[in-house]
């Protein structure tokens, strides 16, 4: 795993539990299968919902078609999770 500071760990943490809570709620499929239908790499995808690495934009992109959803509403998601008083770099 790459290094990361306690914020970024947050935020990628927050966003994997946000992609598995909606692949959740969509199927009720394992993981690999819904890799499998959608032609993600499981293993990657694994990897972000467990938080141990940050997604590229197009790796988001694809789980949100998958997911039926936009990935401004993935986004939005994060935003509120997170709240308004998170920022990545110190100020």
């Amino acid at each position: 795993m790459q290094y990361k500071n306690e914020k970024t760990l947050h935020l990628v943490n927050t966003l994997g539990k946000i992609i598995r809570n909606a692949r959740f709620k969509k199927d009720t499929i394992s993981l690999n299968t819904f890799a499998y239908e959608y032609d993600l790499n499981p293993g990657n995808l694994s990897r972000i919902e467990n938080g141990q690495i940050e997604a590229k934009i197009t790796m988001l992109w694809r789980i949100a078609e998958a997911l039926e959803m936009p990935l401004s509403e993935i986004i939005k998601q994060l935003e509120n999770e997170l709240g308004k008083d998170f920022f990545i770099a110190d100020k």
